[in-house]
């Protein structure tokens, strides 16, 4: 079926949001712009037309999470994050054993997810965060080898690269074509700068699980802020304060990703969870592992755009790309998604003036949120 979205404010490849028309079919955009046929005509008045978000970083939700969850599982997690506009993600396999990871891999790909993140094993243990340290391993490329052999999806590995100190890690993932980050790491901006020059082009959650900015010492933050690099962003007020928001959005706005870290607790009750082989208390919506560490987010991808517009004093057409095109950039899927383009992948969202979710279109399928 082919359908013509009419008369919503459409943010396209410019950045800007333009009144123009947007005809879909067979799954793809067909078009932006023009007056063609279509079986199915969409009035969008006072309303927004978007890109569907891309999350590269997201552990789970509705209960469930993606290193021990089932095919059924996984399929009711994509159609969950699909209804809150998450069209595209990145499957995030925190800390496990590598027989439980490669169990992963098999059940993210058989469900037709967009990639994999690895994050865990590979962590500097003083950042470890919510990660048990049991399941902490050295960068061992032949270990990197064996998982990665098995992925067949685009792959983005989190690590502390300052542990890779021949950068054969490095190596090893890049042979493999996947898309690197600096992340609960314990790297000086020597070091940081160094993992850079081999590869890493983005840094996991920044401010989180490393050593803070410092005017002696600026680490992984400051080579974060000062270079090209792209930088993950928990925009949720908790992970990170409303003022560190706004400078981190000053200094990386076109290489800002707002990624969920969401966990299996989102869009769940408060009560007692887990993640990365470690108990976790959500309580008003916080999840902590028993000592206290924060334990990824429950928050949701599309809360975190309305949050940085808050946070930043931004407009929604400077946010949205931080969770659209940037992410689909930085692990190498802006071919297919991240934008209103003719030919990508037919993942739009219909948004109303008072920023609700009204529609989700995704593989050019019509989803309720």
């Amino acid at each position: 079926m082919t359908r013509k979205w009419k008369n919503a404010a459409v943010l396209l490849d410019d950045g800007r949001l333009h009144k123009t028309t947007v005809c879909t079919g067979d799954g793809f955009i067909r078009s932006v712009g023009g007056d063609g046929d279509a079986d199915e005509e969409i009035d969008c008045s006072g309303k927004y037309l978007l890109p569907g978000l891309v999350d590269i970083h997201t552990h789970g939700r509705a209960g469930y999470d993606f290193v021990s969850a089932t095919d059924s599982q996984m399929q009711k997690m994509k159609e969950d994050y699909a209804r809150h506009g998450v069209t595209s993600l990145f499957p995030t396999l925190a800390s496990a054993t590598v027989e439980q990871w490669k169990d992963a891999v098999v059940h993210i790909t058989a469900v037709g997810f967009a990639g994999i993140h690895l994050e865990g094993r590979y962590l500097h243990p003083e950042k470890r965060g919510a990660h048990a340290p049991e399941l902490l391993a050295p960068l061992d490329p032949s270990e990197l080898e064996s998982i990665l052999s098995g992925i067949s999806l685009p792959c983005h590995v989190s690590a502390a690269w300052e542990l890779d100190i021949d950068g054969s890690f490095a190596a090893c993932a890049k042979r493999f074509g996947a898309t690197l980050s600096l992340g609960h790491t314990m790297a000086t901006a020597k070091e940081a700068e160094l993992a850079l020059r081999r590869g890493v082009t983005c840094f996991t959650h920044l401010c989180n699980a490393m050593p803070p900015l410092h005017h002696r010492a600026g680490g992984a933050v400051c080579t974060a802020l000062t270079s090209d690099a792209y930088a993950e962003l928990i925009a949720d007020g908790i992970h990170v304060c409303p003022e560190m928001v706004k400078l981190i959005d000053q200094c990386k706005r076109d290489r800002l990703i707002l990624v969920s870290d969401s966990m299996e607790a989102t869009g769940c009750p408060d009560g007692s969870y887990s993640i990365a082989g470690q108990p976790v208390v959500v309580r008003n919506g916080r999840a902590e592992t028993s000592d206290g560490k924060l334990a990824g987010s429950t928050l949701n991808l599309w809360d975190g755009v309305k949050n940085l517009m808050r946070f930043a004093s931004v407009p929604l057409e400077s946010a949205v790309p931080c969770a659209t095109i940037q992410p689909a950039r930085a692990v190498g899927i802006d071919n297919r998604v991240g934008s209103i383009t003719p030919g990508k992948v037919a993942d739009l969202l219909v948004v109303d003036k008072d920023l609700n979710i009204r529609e989700v279109l995704t593989n050019g399928k019509i989803i309720q949120p």
